[in-house]
C-alpha cells in the first residue's frame, strides 16, 4: 500500500477515536450538570442532523476540494464544537457541530481511497478502514469513560496554566480538554495526506448560474438516486436492512450506558466499558459472516435482525454483569452477522445501478436518517416519563417489528416477482469475485 494510505488510516483512526469518547464526556457532562434523561438521549440523533440535512451536499463539497483538505477542515470544525462545549453552549448544540464535520468528513475519507489506490486494493483498504472503525469505537467509548472517570480525571484536574483560569474544573471538561488535543493530532494527519492529482470538481459546475442555483441543480440527481435504489428488487430489501441496523446500532451505545446505570448501578465510566462488549460481539459477528456467507445468500440473515430487537427487550431481565457480559457479545454478534452481508449486496446493486460514490451517499443518508428518527423515539419515550426499562422494551419491539415487516416484503417479492429475484442473485453470484 502506498505511504499516503496509512496516513489516511492514521487520520480516520484518531478522529473516530476522538469523537466516541467525546460522546460518553457529553452525557457525563449533561448528567453531572443535572439534564433530563430525555435529553442526554437525544445526544445520537442530534448528531446525525447535518448527515441527513446535508446529505445531497456533501459529496459534492468532497470533490470540490483536495480530500485532506476537507477531512482538515472537518476536523477543524469538530475541534470548535468540543470549545463550545468546553465554554458553556448546551451540549446538544455543540455536538450537533461535532455532527457537522463528522458529516463532511465521511464521504472524503472513503472517497480518497479510489483516487490514490488501484482497483485492486480497495477492498482491502476498505477492510482497513471498517477494522480500525471498530477498534476506534471500541477504544473510543473506554477512553471517554476513563478520561471522565475518577482516577484519570482527579490527575487531569490538578494540571493548571499560570495566570490563566481555563475553567476547566469538573471531570467531563477535563476530558474534553484532552479530546480537543486529540482531534488536532488527526488534523495534523490531515496535513500530511497528499494530493492525489485528481482534477477538482468546482461546486459551480456551470458558470453561468450561482453558487446556490449549482447547489440546488444537486438535490434532483441525489434524490433520483435514492429512489432507483429503493425501487431495486434487491436494493429495497438490503437498503431497508442496513437502515434499521444502523439506525438500532447507532442508539444502542446510549441504551446501553442507561441500561447499565439502572440494572446493574454502574456510573458513566463502568457503563461505557459495556457498549465495548457490545462492539467487541459486533467484530466476531463480522468475521463470522465473512466466513460463512455469500453475496447470493445474503438475505438469508434477515432473521438476526429480529433476534436483534427480542434481544434488546430482554436486555431488562438481565441485573448480573456476569450474564450481561455474553448477553451483549451475542446481542453485537447478531448485528455483525446481519450487517456485513447485508451491506455487501447493497455496495454491489448500488455500484451497479449508480456508481459507488452516490450509493454511499444514498446509504449515508437513509442510515443516519434512521438514527435520527429512533433516536428521536427513543428520546421521546422517556421525555413523557417511561422509565428506562419501558422505553428499551418499546425501541426493541420496534426494532424487531420493522424487520419482521422487511422480512415479509422480501418473501413477498419472491413469489411476485420469483425470476427477477433470482436472475439478480445470480449475478451476484457470478460476481462475486470482482
Amino acid at each position: 500500500m502506498k505511504r499516503g494510505f496509512y496516513t489516511i488510516m492514521s487520520a480516520q483512526f484518531f478522529s473516530s477515536l476522538a469523537d466516541q469518547a467525546l460522546f460518553v464526556a457529553a452525557v457525563e457532562l449533561m448528567r453531572s450538570a443535572g439534564a433530563p434523561e430525555w435529553q442526554r438521549a437525544a445526544l445520537v440523533p442530534i448528531f446525525a442532523v447535518f448527515y441527513v440535512v446535508l446529505a445531497p451536499l456533501v459529496g459534492a463539497f468532497a470533490d470540490a476540494l483536495p480530500k485532506g483538505k476537507v477531512m482538515f477542515i472537518s476536523n477543524a470544525i469538530k475541534v470548535v464544537g468540543c470549545l463550545m462545549m468546553l465554554f458553556g453552549s448546551h451540549p446538544l448544540l455543540s455536538y450537533a457541530i461535532v455532527g457537522l464535520g463528522a458529516a463532511a468528513y465521511s464521504p472524503a475519507k472513503y472517497g480518497i481511497l479510489t483516487e490514490l489506490l488501484p482497483a485492486s486494493q480497495l477492498v482491502k483498504a476498505n477492510g482497513w478502514i471498517e477494522g480500525l472503525t471498530i477498534a476506534s469505537i471500541l477504544l473510543g467509548i473506554v477512553l471517554g469513560g476513563t478520561l471522565v472517570g475518577h482516577t484519570v480525571s482527579s490527575h487531569l484536574l490538578r494540571f493548571d496554566l499560570p495566570f490563566i483560569d481555563t475553567g476547566v474544573d469538573t471531570p467531563p471538561a477535563a476530558a474534553i480538554s484532552v479530546l480537543i488535543f486529540v482531534y488536532a493530532l488527526a488534523a495534523w494527519f490531515n496535513t500530511r495526506i497528499p494530493h492525489t492529482g485528481v482534477e477538482m470538481r468546482s461546486l459551480r459546475s456551470n458558470k453561468q448560474h450561482g453558487l446556490v442555483r449549482n447547489i440546488a441543480s444537486l438535490l434532483p440527481d441525489f434524490w433520483h438516486c435514492n429512489a432507483r435504489l429503493w425501487r431495486d428488487k434487491l436494493g429495497q430489501i438490503s437498503l431497508a436492512t442496513t437502515t434499521l441496523f444502523w439506525g438500532a446500532g447507532g442508539n444502542l451505545k446510549y441504551i446501553v450506558i442507561a441500561w447499565g446505570s439502572v440494572a446493574l448501578g454502574y456510573n458513566t465510566t463502568q457503563a461505557s466499558w459495556l457498549t465495548g462488549v457490545v462492539t467487541i460481539g459486533m467484530a466476531v459477528g463480522a468475521v463470522a459472516a465473512s466466513m460463512r456467507m455469500r453475496l447470493d445468500t445474503a438475505t438469508q440473515v434477515i432473521p438476526m435482525g429480529i433476534g436483534m430487537g427480542v434481544l434488546v427487550i430482554c436486555m431488562i431481565f438481565i441485573g448480573n454483569v456476569w450474564l450481561a457480559v455474553p448477553f451483549l457479545i451475542l446481542l453485537g454478534g447478531c448485528g455483525g452477522f446481519l450487517v456485513v452481508p447485508m451491506n455487501a449486496l447493497l455496495q454491489h446493486r448500488g455500484h451497479n445501478l449508480m456508481g459507488a460514490g452516490r450509493s454511499i451517499a444514498v446509504q449515508n443518508f437513509n442510515e443516519q436518517a434512521c438514527i435520527l428518527l429512533l433516536g428521536g423515539f427513543y428520546s421521546a419515550c422517556t421525555g413523557l416519563g417511561l422509565s428506562a426499562n419501558a422505553a428499551i422494551t418499546a425501541f426493541g419491539g420496534l426494532v424487531a417489528g420493522f424487520m419482521w415487516l422487511i422480512r415479509r416484503w422480501h418473501l413477498s417479492n419472491l413469489r411476485k416477482y420469483p425470476e427477477e429475484v433470482q436472475h439478480l442473485l445470480a449475478i451476484a453470484r457470478s460476481d462475486k469475485h470482482h
